[in-house]
């Protein structure tokens, strides 16, 4: 009777299982596929249900992959926010980074390495646009940590690149950038990386960077 048990716990666990892949997945390529038709809505929808903290049960896998939508996101709505016409978006954007912050931090060693930087990185490039703190040199030198700790993670050598891609001289290098997204781009070549915007964004900028460098 016990084998009988555990093997009907062990089926339900195992269908429970690949029940949430398949939603994850799902999600993933539709969330991707609203990413290259710009329709940045659907990301607004998922983000506004997402529960990061410990009243929203996820795997860690679930969690690291919905903070870089959230990263992503902020992204999006602190550019629109500072848009000429668009300042109402203002209050919006900053609530939305705010909710960024709470969640990197609530995570703060469970994720992988060089991630807790990098998204730290960006939460201060956030606050330095919407003018709640200046620490341009701070953020830089998180994002240039992250490559240390994580030197073969496509997401933070990409991270790396786009801020070399911003930030102004001396701090910045379209030049120095390129080299950064072409290696992320070698790792991105992965199977695994499917489904993942940044992947997308790298190609993006490796574009421009050679538009710009007349290359």
């Amino acid at each position: 009777m016990y084998d009988v048990r555990r093997r009907a716990l062990l089926l339900l666990l195992t269908v429970i299982s690949i029940t949430l892949s398949a939603q994850d997945f799902s999600a993933d390529r539709e969330l991707f596929d609203a990413y290259r038709q710009e329709n940045m809505a659907v990301w607004k929808d998922y983000i506004d249900r997402l529960r990061l903290t410990e009243y929203r049960p996820a795997t860690p896998d679930r969690v690291q992959t919905d903070l870089l939508y959230e990263y992503g996101y902020c992204g999006f709505i602190v550019a629109e926010a500072k848009k000429e016409g668009k300042e109402a978006l203002l209050p919006e954007a900053k609530r939305y980074v705010q909710q960024f912050r709470e969640h990197v931090e609530a995570q703060k060693g469970q994720l992988p390495a060089g991630h807790y930087e990098m998204y730290m990185s960006a939460v201060m490039v956030y606050e330095l646009r919407l003018h709640i703190a200046i620490r341009p040199i701070k953020a830089m030198s998180l994002a240039k940590e992250a490559t240390r700790l994580a030197p073969e993670d496509p997401l933070v050598l990409s991270y790396y690149g786009t801020s070399l891609f911003y930030a102004p001289k001396p701090f910045g290098s379209k030049s120095e950038a390129l080299t950064w997204f072409e290696k992320a781009a070698t790792y991105f070549k992965d199977s695994k990386w499917e489904y993942c915007w940044v992947r997308e964004a790298t190609k993006m900028y490796i574009r421009q960077c050679h538009e710009k460098l007349g290359r």
